[in-house]
């Protein structure tokens, strides 16, 4: 399949997919992997509400510093 059909055929699976099933279904077991990451940085002996709680900040803690380097990169390339 050449490049252009390629793109019309994964796009039409998406919404497929998009259609039979909730978002957040869909992407439930890519959040929890993702998340897993950052429970693995909490101590082991906390509760888990407590662990899970201190690993949703540390992915906050994540994302800001990730927007922070976004903003530099742009502020670099726009001199």
């Amino acid at each position: 399949m050449t490049g252009p059909s390629e793109r019309l055929r994964a796009r039409r699976a998406a919404l497929i997919r998009h259609a039979q099933t909730y978002g957040i279904e869909a992407t439930a077991p890519a959040r929890q992997a993702f998340l897993a990451g950052f429970l693995d940085q909490v101590p082991e002996h906390l509760p888990a509400e407590e662990r899970e709680r201190r690993a949703r900040l540390l992915l906050r803690a994540r994302m800001l510093e990730l927007a922070e380097l976004s903003a530099k990169a742009r502020r670099k390339r726009s001199k």
